[in-house]
């Protein structure tokens, strides 16, 4: 199909006449119509791309883009870069973000078709079927060849469609040169076309960057457009302006000479600031990426305010602003006299701006405001309107400009825009370039706000998540350390956790679920609360696993994970471990400082099913470090994962003054070791890291006895008691410890069967006392009348025990409670 115009076409019936050596850039021109879906992929395909690409339509169709043309990459408009083999670079997540038409000129290597110019025109396109990009392309040798001077060169642009005689006859043409479609899809899409504006060439003898439209104020927009179309088609094929054409249209020609360099000028401008703003997603980057394009070329002081909710990344704002709706004035940036706005303008400064000022203008109605010239009076009476500051000296006398940083109609910050008086003021056309300055910005940064609330939101969860480890537990320091992934919101499925055992038993666990993002996240959340439930069952690490695992295939086929749960006795020195296809932990002795990597049966991850978990006991000694990590500390991608561990083991085994030195030890050596000689690389999957130092409690800090079951034994286990406290220097805790012990014992012996009644007291930080008998029916707290015989015991120990609970062991159940120490006296 063929179809084309150029910027000499003034759009009714045939082109001008022109000499005859510029013929070749008029008229018609064979066009490539492509439309790509949001994946990228080619939907339609013409005739004139298979002429211009080569493959046929039946080829083409649900391809991607990328393979088969020259200006994937460019579609954004930044510079074509191609490789040896000629294909363009290309990062296809563009594809979906593009907002405006942009254009460009590439250059396609085929060793069929031989190297060809290609100028391309691209269109993003909205709406409910899947097209989201309109592609027309052309050999740039078919319309332009030798018959170019020079020094000329042919670029590709954007006409403004506002009022051009014409339209209409271009409206009917657009249909015939689209792919075969439906129409209704091709009426969409040729009103989004004749909507943002209509491909044209433009000739001269300085290389040109292609446009887009021009949207700014209403009224002010449709004058401008009707000049620029008639600028646009009164121009010489050497890029001057053509003085008889401009006669024609009865327009002077020396302000048309003014007009054309100014508009030439503005486009030149917001297409620079467009590829120099939004270079990232950091939100303070990109304020200041914002806030310095400005300055000098277009004004001499630029300050960006944006409103409290978007800087803390608290999500979109409610609502328009008001007087009571705080601002931050977040970057200033200007070509005065260094510090000449610090005092009385700071960077950071929180503030409400008062109702008559031209600032709470702007902002409430999203309008641009313009004073071209600020007298004495009117100063005056602005800087009236703040307390304890005079702005007077800085303003009087200058032009100001102040634009709404806008996104979906709601004012996120504004700009203020000032010019010295020396330099001329702004006027309405810098009052329409500085609204779309600002709209290209409000979009940037509204991308940059999406992003930090939804990084804040990921960490808010992941942190919700990870437990708040106590540091020191019966006979166990702990210390962790998280450390987020650098992709996909830097949230992951890694977790840690330290358990409160009966017995002064400790439980450490360290599990990582597969996958990044909030579902694992999520799903970790799901494993941790199962894990800290049925620890407090006190369930058999190998058990325990068994029915993690039961549970993970219930909750859906995707859940996998990896665990690692471990339960240390601080009274017996030993260690038991169960491994579910988890990295195996590092034990560093204290002895000789060595550290050893634990020999684990390592079963199936979590999830798998079907697979027996084996247990593991590991004699420890006082002092001894166990360390546990998920992969991401030690796996990097293109090397060996022993290298990693081996990593691990020597820096677990390096000493260190303390705990949470010994952490970062481990974490800066395996970080440095994860980047290349170049310092590159680095790990991207989130790591978690439970350093355990094993300090056990000594037996003379544990005292146990055996009790017949006979009533009597009630008070000889009081006195046993009142004998152990008095002599570990605790006279203050013996009257509460005796009444405890009483009830505890009272109600094992009333309960057990053929065995004896065991009574255990271990000192730590607290007292604590376990009874354990052979009766496997844990007791229930009960609501007990005043005539009742039975149910107060319990009662009896909730009210003056710091903490209790029950547990069902292998011979019976346990019922234990923590005292809180009245006085720790001097351990003998």
């Amino acid at each position: 199909m063929e179809y084309g115009t150029s910027r000499c076409d003034d759009g009714q019936g045939e082109p001008p006449a022109v000499p005859e050596q510029r013929r070749g850039v008029h008229g018609r021109m064979p066009l490539a119509v492509v439309v790509i879906d949001a994946e990228g992929r080619v939907t339609h395909w013409s005739s004139g791309a298979r002429r211009l690409f080569g493959p046929t339509r039946e080829q083409a169709v649900g391809c991607p883009a990328v393979d088969l043309m020259p200006v994937s990459g460019a579609l954004r408009g930044a510079e074509v870069r191609t490789d040896a083999t000629g294909h363009p670079e290309l990062d296809d997540s563009l594809l979906g973000t593009m907002y405006y038409p942009t254009a460009g000129r590439a250059r396609m290597a085929d060793p069929d078709h031989g190297r060809a110019d290609v100028l391309w025109w691209a269109y993003p396109l909205v709406g409910p079927g899947p097209e989201r990009l309109l592609v027309l392309a052309a050999d740039a040798d078919g319309v332009g060849g030798d018959a170019l001077g020079r020094d000329e060169r042919i670029a590709p642009a954007f006409a403004l469609h506002t009022e051009f005689p014409g339209a209409e006859r271009l409206a009917g043409r657009l249909p015939d040169i689209l792919p075969n479609m439906g129409p209704a899809t091709a009426g969409r899409i040729v009103a989004q076309v004749l909507e943002l504006g209509y491909p044209v060439l433009e000739i001269s003898h300085h290389e040109r960057v292609p446009v887009t439209p021009d949207w700014g104020m209403p009224r002010y927009r449709e004058r401008r457009a009707r000049q620029e179309a008639v600028l646009r088609r009164a121009v010489t094929a050497d890029g001057a302006p053509d003085r008889a054409h401009a006669s024609e249209c009865s327009l002077d020609p020396d302000e048309m000479d003014l007009e054309y360099a100014a508009v030439r000028e503005r486009l030149e401008f917001l297409n620079e600031v467009s590829g120099r703003i939004g270079t990232s997603l950091d939100l303070a980057r990109t304020i200041r990426e914002v806030t310095s394009a400005a300055v000098p070329r277009f004004a001499d002081f630029a300050g960006t305010h944006l409103r409290a909710q978007v800087l803390a990344g608290e999500g979109f704002p409610d609502g328009p602003p008001d007087v009571t709706t705080v601002w931050h004035r977040v970057w200033v940036e200007h070509n005065d006299e260094p510090g000449r706005w610090d005092d009385t303008v700071p960077v950071g400064e929180s503030i409400a701006f008062p109702e008559h000022t031209p600032f709470f203008q702007c902002m409430v109605t999203g309008e641009p405001v313009l004073i071209p010239s600020i007298s004495d009076e009117v100063g005056d009476r602005i800087a009236g309107q703040f307390e304890k500051r005079d702005l007077r000296p800085l303003i009087n006398g200058r032009s100001i400009l102040i634009v709404p940083l806008k996104a979906r109609d709601v004012v996120l910050g504004f700009m203020v825009l000032l010019r010295r008086p020396g330099r001329e003021a702004f006027d309405d056309m810098d009052r329409t370039t500085g609204a779309e300055l600002a709209a290209r910005a409000g979009l940037v940064l509204d991308n940059a706000r999406m992003y930090t609330y939804q990084e804040n939101v990921a960490e808010t969860l992941q942190d919700s998540m990870l437990p708040q480890v106590t540091p020191r537990m019966a006979g166990c320091d702990t210390a962790t350390r998280y450390l987020p992934g650098t992709r996909l919101g830097r949230v992951g499925g890694d977790w840690f956790d330290t358990i409160k055992l009966p017995g002064s038993r400790t439980a450490l666990v360290v599990g990582d679920v597969m996958g990044h993002g909030l579902t694992s996240a999520a799903m970790m959340g799901q494993l941790r609360t199962a894990v800290q439930t049925m620890a407090a069952l006190d369930l058999p690490p190998a058990q325990l696993l068994r029915t993690l695992d039961d549970l993970a295939q219930r909750l859906g086929e995707h859940y996998l994970a990896t665990c690692l749960y471990a339960v240390y006795d601080p009274v017996s020195s030993e260690l038991v471990l169960s491994n579910a296809g988890h990295i195996p932990p590092v034990l560093v002795r204290a002895q000789d400082g060595r550290s050893e990597l634990l020999d684990l049966p390592t079963g199936a991850p979590i999830g798998v099913g079907g697979v027996p978990f084996e247990t593991a006991t590991v004699r420890v000694e006082p002092g001894d470090r166990l360390v546990l990590c998920t992969d991401g500390l030690v796996e990097v991608r293109g090397q060996d994962i022993g290298a990693g561990i081996a990593a691990l083991c020597e820096s677990a085994a390096h000493p260190a003054a303390s705990m949470d030195d010994a952490c970062d030890t481990i974490i800066r050596t395996l970080a440095a070791a994860s980047r290349d000689k170049d310092g590159r690389g680095g790990r991207k999957d989130d790591v978690a890291l439970l350093m355990a130092r094993l300090g056990g409690i000594p037996a003379e800090h544990v005292a146990q006895w055996r009790l017949a079951l006979d009533p009597s034994e009630v008070g000889r286990a009081r006195r046993l008691v009142r004998e152990r406290l008095l002599r570990w220097g605790l006279p203050e805790s013996v009257e509460t410890a005796e009444l405890l012990v009483s009830e505890a014992v009272t109600n094992a012996i009333r309960h057990a069967h053929t065995h004896h009644v065991r009574l255990r007291l271990v000192r730590t930080d607290a007292l604590l006392c376990e009874v354990t008998d052979d009766d496997h029916e844990l007791p229930a707290l009960l609501s007990a009348d005043r005539d009742d015989e039975s149910g107060r015991g319990l009662r009896v120990i909730s009210k003056l025990a710091r903490e209790w609970g029950t547990s069902r062991t292998g011979r019976g159940k346990t019922v234990w409670f923590e005292q809180a120490l009245a006085h720790s006296g001097e351990r003998r």
